[in-house]
Formats: structure tokens, C-alpha cells, sequence
């Protein structure tokens, strides 16, 4: 679809993450006029897709919350209901298949009592403190299930939700300032399983339980007993592809290689945007789903960053990207009874090491038809940081990436016996490969505290410094995850309402 340059917009968003697709649908929902600039030739980032000898590889992690069918933390769910279309989803019945040191072995099951059972049973003499531990993280969880979750920048709404939910308030403001760790050595003291604890949140914040939020930890620990996990039939992609149809639907535009070269800013104000190829479009707000770090170093001229953002990046730095290897593989490599999503730790020293610790996603055990019949797509993954793929020639970066993923897989056999026999296909992506498909400064995941910090209190929301700036996504509150920044969205979505009398 092609729109005017002249053209005026309520709002206009850079990117196509889920966080600003979710803040451009519901903005459209609310009628609101709303453009939405992609880089690339399909929408959805890291949540995208692509497709090579019949397998459909997700661009990322194939672990989603947010589409439950009760409660107000299905977010996904109530993003596509917006506007007005929805995604058939399979439930995966076990979270995660952990492989960790010392020959720990664990499943986080769907059902809370099998979890809690397991874990308790591994260790006994921890059986207390392990309850009261995940106790207290339902205790967080039901004050956020208790309410609507909008922007927290809004007064009116924040009036509104403390007189409905009082109780539920209270409970959120008491665990705004603290971390997973300190609550979990309340009740614990094994050190293996604290450690354990650490994994656990490491698997999605990418730092151990000492520097996670508590609040993002009462979601993800309870939300997968909760509304679960369930993945999208078609694949991680189609949700993104839903919502560019319901955005669409709404009368609403979407641009493919639509690359912003930097942020139109009047009097102080962002007023629109250009893009590389010189095109100008104006709107009345303007959103940035791009990392803070693309934000306000490559958009903005460089005397425009707020005092505000030179404190955020003095508290948080860039996290490590990944090598990912997308696989294809004889069905006969995956022994009966094997779960989707898998974590290999061998040494608990080196979980936040470049390379310390796997991720697996297997998504053919919930959906077959993302590969050809007789075969199965592994899709694995490892932190990885920019700098050790810096410098190389064409040749030495290609022979590094075959070296690193002969690594993985060897280290996989562990699980998978016969993996490396059994390949059909394989692509490697790297820190590199991510910075340039995906846009992201250095290929990051997201923001990391670079010390302790207290919770989620130094994440900022939406608004910026900037007059008619908006941020979204994973470098706003309350962090990484597609859950996480779908309620971003929400977030910016109904504080840009609010300012505009929508």
C-alpha cells in the first residue's frame, strides 16, 4: 500500500515489533489515523519468520505468553480481539525441559502442583521454602490479573484502577522496588537451588535473580501455570501477520522497506519522520519502537539526547545478542516423549558467559506443519556478543560461524543423540546477522542493569523527554518478552489516546 507524503497522521510508528503493532492496532481501534514504517519486507522483528526448503523458521524464541482465554494478562489474545481478528493456538504442556549441572534434570509443567511436586522432590529438604517462594510470585501475579493493564503515566486511569482494585495496587507499589533474588533468599538456601532460581530467570531476562524485577518474575513464573504457554498454529509470525490485518482492517497503513533515517523535529518537537530514501511523513505523535540506543543515538542528532537518557544508559547497558542456528532435521534425531522448549547449562559459572548457556525451541512437536513430513525444526540459540564478530574477513566470519555451530550441536548430542547425523538443513544467524535484519544497535536483546538497581523502578514508560516522542517495546517498562512489550504497547497506545482527546 502506498500513502501520500503529504500525508498527516495521528500517529506514526517506526517499527513493526509486536510492541508497535500492538500500540499502532489499538491506537486504530480508537480510530485513530496511524502509519507504521517497516525496514524490512515483513513485519514482526524478532517475532517474524522466514522460509527456506519447506521449513517455516521462527526469527526468534517460539515460548509465548499472552494468549490466554481468562484474566486480563492474555494480552496477545486482547491485542488481536481489538481489532477484530485471532490465532488458533496449541498449548505446549511442560514450559521448559531444564539440563543443568550436577545432573539436575527438570520440567516446569503446565500444571503448578506437578512443578512445584518436582521441584520438591529434587529438593526435599527445600520442600517450604520452594512453596512459599512461588506462592509469593502468584501473590504479584494476582494483583496484576486483578486489573486492567494500561499506561501507568495516566492519572485518571491509575485513579480508577486504585479505587477499583485497591488491594491489588498496594501489593503492586510494595514489589515495584524489589528483585527476585532478595525474595528468594527469604526463603531459601540451598545454593543449587538458588541457582536454579537464577536459570529461571536468566531464561528470559537474560541476568540472574539478583537484577530481576520481582513484578516481571510474578508474571512469567505464574502466567505459565495460568493462561500457559501456547503457540501460534502457523507459527510465531502469524501473529504479527494478524495484527497487520486488523491494523489494516481499520483503515489503517503499513510501509515495507520503509527505512527511517532520523526523527522530523520542530521547535523542539518530533513532527515527523524521513526516511532514507528522502520521503518525509508528518503525524501528530510519533512512536519508536527501535532500542533507546537506536533512538537517541542514530534518529536524533546527537545534542538532542535528554538529560533523562543520559541517566537510563548509565544504569542499563546493552545486552549480549545470540547465534542462533535454525535446523532442520530427520524426525528420528528427537527421542519419544521430547518436550518443545529445552535449556543446556553444564556449568553453572558460565550461564551468563557468550556461550554458556542453550536454548532449544522445537515447535514441530506442537505444530508438524512448519516442516516437511518426516522432520522436525530445532531452532537453538546462545548469548553472543557483537564484539567477538567484529573485524572479520568474509571467509573468517563464515568459517567462525561453522565452528561455533559445530560447538552447539556437539554439545546437544548430549541430548539429542545423533543430531549431527540427522541434519537436513542448517542456517547460522549471528550478532551481525540480528543487527541488520532486525535493526537493533549491536543486535541487542534489550537493556540490562548494569548494577543492582531497585526492580522495575528504573525503567522508563512511554513518554519521552522529547515533546510528541513516544518509546515502545523492550527498552520501556516493564521489559524483554512478546508479553512484556505487547503491554508496552497497550501502554503507549492508551497514554497517546488520552493526549490526543481520543
Amino acid at each position: 500500500m502506498s500513502v501520500e507524503s503529504s500525508s498527516h497522521f495521528d500517529a506514526i510508528v517506526i517499527g513493526s515489533g509486536i510492541g508497535g503493532l500492538v500500540t499502532a492496532t489499538q491506537l486504530a481501534a480508537k480510530g485513530a489515523r496511524v502509519l507504521v514504517l517497516e525496514s524490512y519486507l515483513i513485519p514482526g522483528g524478532s517475532a517474524g519468520y522466514f522460509e527456506r526448503n519447506g521449513y517455516r523458521f521462527d526469527v526468534g524464541a517460539s515460548m509465548i505468553f499472552g494468549f490466554g482465554d481468562r484474566g486480563t494478562t492474555n494480552l496477545l489474545t486482547r491485542a488481536l480481539e481489538a481489532v477484530d481478528t485471532s490465532i488458533e493456538t496449541i498449548p505446549d504442556p511442560v514450559q521448559i525441559h531444564y539440563h543443568l549441572p550436577e545432573d539436575l534434570e527438570l520440567k516446569v509443567h503446565r500444571e503448578y502442583e506437578d512443578f512445584v511436586g518436582e521441584l520438591s522432590a529434587l529438593f526435599p529438604h527445600e520442600k517450604e521454602g520452594i512453596r512459599k517462594f512461588y506462592d509469593e510470585c502468584w501473590r504479584v501475579f494476582n494483583c496484576l490479573n486483578a486489573m486492567e493493564l494500561l499506561s501507568l503515566e495516566e492519572p485518571r486511569y491509575l485513579m480508577r484502577v486504585f479505587f477499583q482494585h485497591p488491594l491489588a495496587c498496594l501489593g503492586l507499589v510494595k514489589y515495584l522496588p524489589q528483585n527476585v533474588g532478595d525474595i528468594a533468599r527469604r526463603y531459601i538456601k540451598d545454593p543449587t537451588l538458588l541457582k536454579f532460581i537464577d536459570i529461571e530467570c536468566y531464561c528470559w531476562s537474560v541476568v540472574p535473580a539478583e537484577l530481576t524485577p520481582m513484578i516481571n518474575a510474578g508474571m512469567v513464573f505464574s502466567d505459565r501455570h495460568y493462561g500457559g504457554i501456547n503457540y501460534p498454529k502457523g507459527g510465531v509470525g502469524q501473529i504479527a501477520q494478524k495484527l497487520v490485518e486488523g491494523l489494516e482492517k481499520k483503515g489503517s497503513t503499513i510501509l515495507y522497506k520503509s527505512r527511517v533515517k532520523r526523527i522530523l523535529v520542530e521547535n523542539n518537537r518530533a513532527v515527523g519522520v524521513e526516511l532514507v530514501n528522502n520521503t518525509r511523513y508528518y503525524g501528530d505523535r510519533i512512536v519508536s519502537n527501535a532500542t533507546r540506543w537506536n533512538t537517541f543515538q542514530s534518529l536524533l542528532p546527537e545534542e538532542m539526547l535528554p538529560a533523562s537518557e543520559e541517566r537510563w544508559q548509565k544504569r542499563y547497558q546493552k545486552s549480549p545478542s545470540f547465534v542462533s542456528l535454525h535446523l532442520g532435521v530427520d524426525a528420528s534425531v528427537l527421542p519419544e516423549g521430547t518436550e518443545c522448549h529445552h535449556i543446556l547449562l553444564e556449568n553453572w559459572e558460565k550461564m551468563e558467559e557468550s556461550h554458556g548457556t542453550i536454548f532449544v525451541s522445537i515447535p514441530t512437536l506442537l505444530d508438524p506443519d512448519l516442516a516437511p513430513s518426516g522432520h522436525h525444526i530445532i531452532h537453538t540459540f546462545t548469548p553472543s556478543w557483537i564484539n567477538e564478530w567484529k573485524g572479520l574477513s568474509y571467509s573468517d566470519y563464515n568459517a567462525k560461524k561453522e565452528e561455533v555451530a559445530d560447538r552447539i550441536i556437539n554439545r546437544l548430542e548430549a541430548i539429542f543423540p545423533g543430531l549431527n547425523a540427522g541434519l537436513d538443513y542448517q542456517e547460522v544467524g549471528t550478532p551481525r546477522t540480528h543487527r541488520r535484519f532486525l535493526n537493533r544497535q549491536d543486535g541487542t536483546y534489550g537493556p540490562i542493569p548494569q548494577r543492582k538497581l531497585l526492580g522495575l523502578l528504573g525503567m522508563p514508560f512511554n513518554r519521552t523527554a522529547i515533546p510528541g516522542l513516544y518509546c515502545v517495546g523492550d527498552s520501556t517498562f516493564p521489559g524483554q518478552g512478546l508479553n512484556a512489550v505487547a503491554f508496552s504497547g497497550f501502554a503507549c497506545a492508551h497514554r497517546i489516546a488520552v493526549d490526543l482527546g481520543l
